[in-house]
């Protein structure tokens, strides 16, 4: 009991050192979980559980977080569906809720966290809001402008470039939207039969 007492303490202290706020906010989890987790997997958690409330609602699982000085200020998940709009998606209106809690479209100094590469709209948002640095899980191969069809992020003709982190937890954000799109075609094919 002793050793384990004396590891928590000095996992705590990694953890403090590494990031405060980090530290402060696993309060709920053990620390053996935190210290096996990089500050990129800690937030990118965060986006996955606002994918799977986009989930929930029928929607695509995207989500996102934006995140300032270690500090979580925004959270989104896709909507595009639930409101009929083209431009609810998870990164947008994740920024359009920092800028009207900030009081500024200016977002410098914080980082975009989403499960999935950003969409041309959502990478040129993230690029006009002057966010510093974009991580994504899974990439796009039909729309991914993050690196994967075009980096708009890091275009040198902008007057604003992002840093890019491609692929954490790639393999888990990527498995809950195949796993959503299996199913939502498994429903249409049911659907289809019925009708027949």
């Amino acid at each position: 009991m002793r050793a384990e007492l004396d590891n928590a303490i000095v996992s705590f202290q990694i953890a403090y050192s590494f990031n405060y706020k980090l530290a402060y906010s696993v309060g709920r989890k053990t620390l053996k979980e935190c210290m096996r987790m990089t500050q990129d997997e800690f937030y990118m958690k965060e986006a996955i559980n606002e994918a799977r409330k986009a989930e929930e609602k029928g929607e695509v699982p995207i989500g996102a977080v934006l995140v300032l000085d270690g500090e979580i200020i925004a959270r989104a998940h896709n909507l595009r569906e639930t409101e009929q709009r083209s431009v609810a998606h998870a990164e947008m209106l994740v920024i359009e809720e920092a800028c009207r809690k900030l009081g500024t479209w200016r977002l410098e100094r914080s980082v975009l966290y989403v499960t999935l590469e950003p969409c041309p709209m959502c990478a040129g948002a993230a690029v006009l809001s002057r966010i510093d640095k974009v991580v994504f899980g899974a990439s796009d191969p039909k729309g991914g402008c993050a690196g994967t069809l075009m980096n708009l992020l890091q275009e040198e003709r902008f007057n604003h470039q992002a840093e890019v982190v491609s692929g954490v937890m790639e393999e888990e954000c990527g498995r809950m939207l195949s796993d959503f799109f299996r199913k939502l075609r498994a429903k249409k094919k049911a659907e289809k039969k019925r009708e027949l």
